[in-house]
């Protein structure tokens, strides 16, 4: 077995910092880095917001279905009962990207949510998405 030179060490520690500076940068940078709005991260709060903002038009929800709006996931059941969650995964923050057939998907690794619920139906995901309160007034959705 060789041993490590000097050289070597320097140049494997000179990669090492390169590749944490490269992630940091990316991080947060990334679409992933930003919190859905009117929520600090998975937090429930208001962020600080001015007050109510339209989301979508209830016709826009479909029965049993739901789309997904400005860091938001708005579902809605068969009537006209409508709830929503955060948009970012609870693995590693991806963006949910569909809603169909009662799921919630990820296309990052494949997590995949109950739309009712938000509770994991599929993992890596190991939480739930978490739960944003929501409005409907005069057949608009809004953020609470």
């Amino acid at each position: 077995m060789s041993e490590v030179t000097r050289r070597s060490a320097v140049t494997a520690a000179a990669a090492a910092v390169a590749g944490v500076v490269v992630g940091i940068v990316y991080g947060r940078n990334s679409d992933a880095a930003k919190a859905p709005p009117g929520a600090a991260g998975y937090g429930y709060g208001s962020g600080g917001s001015a007050g109510p903002k339209k989301l979508t038009a209830l016709a826009n929800v479909p029965a049993d279905g739901g789309v997904i709006t400005q860091g938001y996931v708005v579902v809605r059941d068969a009537g006209d009962a409508v709830h929503a969650f955060s948009s970012v995964c609870t693995h590693l923050s991806c963006d949910v990207n569909r809603v169909a057939d009662g799921k919630i998907f990820c296309p990052c690794h494949g997590s995949v949510f109950d739309a009712q619920t938000g509770t994991v139906v599929q993992g890596p995901a190991g939480s739930p998405l978490p739960k944003l309160p929501v409005t409907v007034k005069n057949g608009d959705v809004f953020t609470a």
